[in-house]
């Protein structure tokens, strides 16, 4: 079977950071493993607080990971500080990790800041030389590019800078009132677009991270970029269209959609109703 590793910070509500890559990952048929960045306090409408694990600590969880079962392909959510950041890439580097898709998390979808300003500049220089792929939504494409955005046409320009930068392919992700769903993938020196379908559902909390998942899942599983990509942006219309609806605010996406059969069936409410009057009349407690 092959593995994937998510190095994220955990989402307490399970709808982004690390629950949404392992469910992700487990619903795209790859054995996922996690090293956690961080701990978060949130939920739907927002986080409230942020507590990072140690340099000592991820680099723990790293070594403990690649010393027995090394993932197939690795993908970093957020990283919030400049300490960790080195850590990451070290220990990438250390074990030439293969298949490394990097999610360069900034801003939360409730608008929360996740990462401090100087750690966006260990970010380009530690981390984003090692990926194979780039995801950045629309404010993230504008940081690492150093342009504005406000057509598909600079979206274009900002893919392949930031590919020429790095040296690796780039997603860069439509929305935010820009290309509707159709995302921008640069790959050696040649363009994609993915036309996505715009699906009418407000809960979109964690879309980023689980697309970054599919992608490295597929890549995992031995698909080129382009199929990895592809495939990725059907499992998360499949995830959208699904229209699960939790939380106060935007809520989380239905991450196993696809996934059904014997451990996956509920009880209905009538055999409910029944077992709870089958144990009144046995003389047990409902």
């Amino acid at each position: 079977m092959r593995t994937a590793l998510t190095i994220a910070g955990s989402d307490s509500s399970g709808g982004a950071g690390i629950q949404a890559d392992i469910k992700t990952m487990t619903a795209n048929g790859v054995y996922a493993m996690s090293a956690v960045t961080a701990l978060t306090a949130q939920n739907t409408t927002g986080v409230i607080g942020i507590m990072e694990s140690s340099p000592e600590f991820l680099k723990a969880q790293i070594d403990e990971i690649f010393t027995d079962i090394r993932p197939d392909a690795v993908k970093t959510g957020m990283v919030s500080s400049i300490g960790l950041i080195e850590v990451i890439a070290e220990r990438l580097k250390f074990y030439e990790a293969e298949n490394i898709v990097v999610d360069p998390v900034m801003v939360a979808t409730s608008g929360a800041r996740l990462i401090s300003d100087d750690a966006v500049e260990s970010l380009k220089e530690k981390l984003l030389p090692l990926a194979s792929v780039i995801t950045p939504n629309i404010p993230e494409s504008e940081v690492l590019s150093g342009m504005k955005i406000a057509s598909e046409e600079d979206m274009v320009e900002s893919a392949r800078r930031i590919s020429e930068l790095y040296g690796c392919a780039v997603l860069c992700k439509g929305g935010h009132s820009l290309a509707d769903a159709n995302d921008y993938l640069y790959s050696d020196g040649k363009g994609e677009w993915f036309h996505g379908r715009r699906i009418d559902n407000p809960n979109t909390h964690g879309t980023g991270c689980t697309l970054s998942s599919a992608i490295a899942s597929n890549l995992a599983k031995g698909y080129g970029m382009n199929e990895a990509v592809g495939r990725a942006k059907e499992y998360l219309s499949g995830a959208l269209e699904a229209g699960l609806n939790l939380g106060k605010g935007s809520g989380p996406l239905m991450h196993g959609y696809d996934v059904s059969g014997k451990w996956a069936e509920g009880i209905t409410l009538e055999t409910s109703e029944e077992n709870v009057n089958l144990a009144k009349g046995n003389g047990g407690e409902a």
